[in-house]
């Protein structure tokens, strides 16, 4: 089954959020929905290779290049080189594709993140979001893997030098509440199942869905 038909994807707006595989579940599922996909950021994002991009200023260049292409990346680089979010708004969006997938927070490329007060930047036309973490980021140190670890610490109670469990990593997804659905991404072999189950079970009872695999190996399972 394909990824997007795994989590359940629907049309619309989706929002992805966390750390540890946002940009690859985003090129996954631009890859394969079957139809004309607008892939853009609410706050910072980088470009993906190998697909066409255009600010997203105006309907009638995105529509016409629609036509063309099946997925459009829209936003205007900044001077750092990530694109910002396309002054069209959603619900503009929504008309141009069946599809507009949206990375809603920004990350430091490491396995785990905590979130800001000011974070995600989840548009109001999101019927979806998915929460994305890594499960490299287990048995290493909090300081070292998680994107604002003092924000981790906060949520969590824990110290910046303890080790990040799979029940800690859930008990921060919990306390934040940002979403119904987690993709806990990185689980590579074979032993690493075992941190991802004891990482649902540590969420059994909070409402959230959990899959669990590897994107880069095309394999997710629901675990709860």
């Amino acid at each position: 089954m394909l990824a997007w038909q795994e989590l359940g994807v629907r049309e619309g707006v989706l929002s992805v959020i966390g750390s540890g595989g946002k940009t690859t579940l985003l090129a996954t599922l631009a890859r394969e929905l079957p139809g004309p996909v607008i892939l853009c950021t609410t706050t910072h994002m980088l470009p993906f290779p190998g697909i066409p991009l255009l600010p997203g200023d105006e309907i009638q260049p995105v529509r016409e290049a629609l036509l063309r292409e099946r997925v459009m990346c829209l936003g205007r680089p900044d001077e750092k080189g990530k694109l910002t979010a396309p002054a069209l708004s959603m619900s503009q969006l929504q008309t141009l594709a069946p599809w507009v997938l949206v990375e809603a927070d920004g990350s430091t490329r490491l396995p785990l993140k905590a979130h800001a007060p000011y974070e995600p930047v989840i548009p109001p036309e999101s019927q979806h979001t998915i929460l994305v973490a890594g499960a490299s980021g287990f048995g290493r140190p909090i300081a070292q893997t998680v994107h604002r670890p003092e924000r981790f610490c906060s949520l969590t109670g824990a110290s910046p030098e303890d080790l990040v469990t799979p029940e800690l990593a859930a008990r921060g997804i919990v306390r934040e509440g940002l979403a119904t659905q987690v993709l806990l991404n990185q689980v590579e072999e074979r032993e690493d199942w075992a941190a991802a189950q004891a990482f649902a079970r540590a969420l059994e009872g909070s409402g959230i869905a959990v899959w669990a695999g590897s994107l880069r190996r095309e394999h997710l399972e629901r675990l709860q």
